[in-house]
């Protein structure tokens, strides 16, 4: 062929490689969702962070898309975890708190459809590594009943308070660990917390190593991993019992530090799980499945202070106001990172406003399957690869029943909260111009006052399981 044919259409053949429509990329990229548990808004250097050390997903950012205004389902554990296992907000899906003692209630039911049943019909092996929260053993929300194939993990959040505990469980079995642990009276003690008197294996660890394993295994397939790592969350009972609520092996790099131990295993764990995340993209990149592998990470809800660390040395939720049990934007609004190479334009920012529960739209539009008609969620797929219109939410919605209760609803630039839920007075926010929610709008602008009250008015649906309790939250 004459060389000067040959060369246009070779360029012609690379252009349509490099961007090439969704339709004809691999059908099915493997997907990696990992979930951090209490990591702030401002706990990474890509979003601000200047103590702590997170080169590897300050790299993720670098090579993918990073979002600054997400936010999680809800501003705890359970119900956060909820919301993006079956794409419904918080006043719609079945679980909206986190169980006082009662684990029935904090359990997913047999007609509640997850990510992974959705993910099912596509061919890929589900697993889920870490922190499930949404349902025991005998009950329908166990993992295996909500379209898991594989579980290696904790069941319920108090379990997982203990990084050291006497047993994690492999799908349906309690797998015995060489830790001993102290359990406190009450009825925590019957979800298995506790503080270890002898530390040998720590679960963070574990559950790395069981994600490469579940990596390795599958990568001739395609394949679901929801990795949702423990870390950075509190031990609440070992706080309680020897003050430290921040449980790691080792300092590393912060132990020369002039700081209390509870602060430099805090900044430890963070950076642990960082260099974790960093081999599991070095064993994509050894196993040649990188570009064939969409991974995101983020976080479950906003930072806590239940290690009894010193917020003020880390600021992990940078310029937003309140941490977790807040329904301020710090409380709600936490990382996302998403990285797919070729794919997602490395390097790039998003300001698209979403949420948890419109993961599952997403992974079904990028796998071309179906939802449940009943969802609350928006695909935020033509962002991610820049391709496409991309649809918005009228409005994003929360509620937490525990302090009093209270709810909250973001619509275009603005927030609302209103303390106690259904009754309370309303405080208003421009988020965007107002971003640490200092200046409360709503005598001025009544208008967006009552557009605020109808959408927390419909967006809420009665639940008997979840009314409000504990005492009202103090003024801010």
């Amino acid at each position: 062929m004459n060389s000067r044919i040959l060369v246009p259409l070779c360029l012609t053949a690379l252009a349509c490689f490099l961007f090439r429509p969704l339709e004809t990329m691999a059908a099915k990229p493997n997907i990696i969702f990992i979930m951090a548990d209490d990591l702030g808004y401002a706990d990474l250097g890509c979003y601000g962070q200047q103590v702590i050390k997170t080169p590897r997903l300050d790299q993720m950012a670098k090579e993918g898309m990073r979002f600054t205004q997400f936010y999680a389902g809800c501003t705890v554990c359970a119900p956060s975890r909820s919301v993006l296992m079956t794409g419904q907000h918080t006043g719609h899906t079945h679980v909206r708190g986190n169980a006082g003692g009662d684990t029935r209630i904090q359990s997913l039911r047999e007609e509640d459809v997850t990510v992974a049943e959705v993910l099912k019909p596509a061919g890929y092996e589900t697993g889920l590594i870490g922190k499930w929260g949404l349902g025991e053993v005998d009950q329908p929300g166990f993992p295996l009943r909500q379209g898991f194939d594989f579980f290696y993990g904790y069941l319920n959040q108090v379990h997982a308070h203990n990084y050291y505990p006497l047993f994690l469980y492999r799908n349906s079995q309690e797998e015995k660990l060489r830790n001993e642990v102290e359990l406190p009276p009450g009825k925590e003690a019957g979800f298995l917390g506790g503080t270890a008197t002898k530390r040998v294996d720590y679960s963070h660890d574990l559950f790395a190593n069981e994600a490469l394993k579940f990596v390795r295994d599958n990568a001739g397939n395609p394949f679901f991993l929801y990795l949702a790592f423990t870390i950075p969350h509190a031990n609440n009972e070992a706080s309680s019992m020897v003050g430290n609520g921040a449980e790691v092996p080792t300092f590393d790099i912060y132990a020369n530090e002039d700081w209390p131990d509870q602060d430099k295993g805090q900044a430890a764990m963070i950076t642990r799980m960082d260099g974790d995340v960093g081999r599991l993209f070095d064993l994509l990149h050894e196993l040649k499945i990188d570009d064939q592998t969409i991974v995101f990470f983020t976080s479950d809800n906003g930072p806590h202070d239940e290690a009894r660390h010193n917020l003020d040395r880390f600021d992990p939720n940078g310029p937003l106001t309140g941490i977790k049990r807040s329904l301020t934007e710090g409380g709600v609004r936490v990382p996302l990172i998403v990285r797919w190479p070729e794919n997602i334009q490395a390097g790039t920012t998003s300001d698209h406003i979403c949420y948890s529960a419109d993961v599952m739209p997403t992974l079904a539009d990028l796998t071309d399957t179906k939802v449940p008609d009943n969802i609350d969620g928006l695909s935020f797929l033509p962002t991610l690869l820049n391709s496409g219109e991309q649809p918005e939410h009228e409005y994003l919605y929360w509620e937490f029943y525990e302090q009093g209760s209270r709810q909250s609803v973001r619509f275009g630039d603005w927030v609302a909260i209103r303390q106690p839920m259904s009754t309370g007075t309303i405080e208003l926010f421009n988020v965007v111009n107002d971003i640490s929610e200092q200046h409360d709008m709503a005598a001025e602008r009544s208008d967006l006052v009552s557009r605020a009250t109808s959408y927390m008015d419909s967006a809420h649906v009665p639940h008997p399981n979840w009314q409000p309790r504990g005492q009202p939250p103090r003024q801010r």
